[in-house]
């Protein structure tokens, strides 16, 4: 019964995200259209080296996309709305809302990680090995979960009209500081020394890795990445907290 109740709750949000075009657009959109533009429309000294080096970054750039506007967007929203009242009054776990979030973006995370592929492969002439096919599509799918918890403290915290906004304040700043647009040696020193603190880093690196660039240990990431979403998790529920005490102080 549980286990029903928690697969209607993620069809019904996979359902609802195929008939918005607003979320689809943009992050499923956006991240294979810059790396047309950026990996192959323009000239780079080295095409199919730079051509495989931003399928790693770009790759992170769409999950890292799918999560924040899926969480920060959508909670926002349906917070304003009164949705997510009527979901936390209903008898569903208050999980399976959480957890159909994370399957929407998920999914739109592997969309985006699809087509990314298919354009190197055949537009970009990208060749890589079945294990780092298989390595980089498991880092762009699951490396949506840490991004998931910050765009639920996000989604939290704003306002249903200001959420996109600051999504994109958060989301295009710290995917340039971390070297998602252009390599990180090419930043500023300044911004190279602050790269290491954001999770875009991180998500960036290990991407970069799994197609024979990035740097660091592969369980420094993980385990950085670890700290945002304890980080994100610990915002959300000390917000759902103070909101509670409002509503039922």
């Amino acid at each position: 019964m549980i286990a029903h109740i928690y697969a209607a709750e993620a069809r019904a949000e996979l359902t609802k995200l195929i008939r918005l075009p607003a979320y689809a657009i943009p992050t499923l959109v956006f991240p294979v259209a810059f790396y047309i533009f950026f990996g192959l429309v323009m000239p780079q000294p080295n095409g199919p080296e730079a051509a495989r080096y931003l399928l790693g970054s770009f790759g992170a750039f769409g999950t890292i996309g799918a999560a924040l506007f899926g969480f920060g967007v959508g909670i926002a929203m349906e917070r304003g709305q009164g949705w997510l009242a009527v979901k936390r009054a209903s008898p569903m776990p208050p999980s399976a809302y959480v957890v159909a979030k994370v399957c929407g973006s998920l999914v739109a995370a592997g969309i985006t990680a699809t087509l990314l592929f298919a354009v190197a492969a055949f537009a970009g002439h990208v060749t890589l090995q079945a294990a780092q096919w298989a390595s980089l599509a498991a880092i762009l799918i699951f490396g949506a979960l840490p991004f998931c918890a910050i765009g639920l403290a996000i989604g939290m915290l704003v306002r249903p009209n200001s959420a996109a906004a600051v999504v994109n304040l958060v989301y295009l700043p710290l995917s340039f500081c971390a070297g998602l647009w252009v390599p990180i040696s090419q930043l500023p020193h300044g911004l190279r020394s602050f790269a290491p603190f954001l999770p875009t880093y991180h998500l960036g690196q290990m991407a970069l890795g799994a197609v024979g660039f990035g740097g660091g240990s592969f369980l420094g990431h993980v385990a950085a990445l670890a700290g945002w979403t304890f980080a994100g998790l610990a915002v959300a529920v000390w917000t759902l907290s103070r909101d509670e005490g409002r509503l039922y102080g």
